[in-house]
């Protein structure tokens, strides 16, 4: 990846800024599936894979639940690319969608149901999608 050169110090603080967990749709996913009655772990590392974590884990039916950001993960709606450092930034997205990806085949490798959506989708939606693949995996 090329060198990392901030545009301006304004957009470095800003991006040191951003919430890499308990994002506003994660906690809103989270207190719907927890009124539901459902128990769950959040941030989990992922199993084998160091620096790697699971958003939301039901650990004995192994279902893994991601919620994505649109500009850090690449939503086919809403990702942005940047114009400033266009080069570093292409190379930075690109290589998160293909870590996405990469955790999602060693998970399911692993045996695991994987389950993810995008920051903008309907918080009840997305809990009622995790609370079907709870019932269907209901081994705890």
């Amino acid at each position: 990846m090329p060198e990392v050169v901030p545009s301006s110090a304004a957009v470095s603080a800003r991006m040191s800024r951003q919430a890499s967990r308990d994002t506003a749709p994660e906690v809103a996913v989270r207190k719907l599936l927890h009124a539901a009655g459902l128990r769950y772990r959040v941030n989990v590392p992922v199993p084998g894979m160091p620096r790697r974590t699971i958003d939301i884990v039901f650990g004995p039916a192994k279902i893994a639940v991601f919620l994505d950001g649109c500009f850090w993960h690449g939503c086919p709606e809403h990702a942005t690319r940047p114009k400033s450092n266009a080069e570093w930034w292409r190379a930075k997205l690109d290589k998160n969608i293909a870590r996405d990806r990469e955790t999602t085949d060693h998970l399911e490798a692993a045996g695991w149901t994987v389950l993810r959506f995008w920051e903008h989708e309907n918080a009840a939606a997305i809990s009622r999608a995790v609370i079907r693949a709870r019932k269907a995996g209901a081994v705890a």
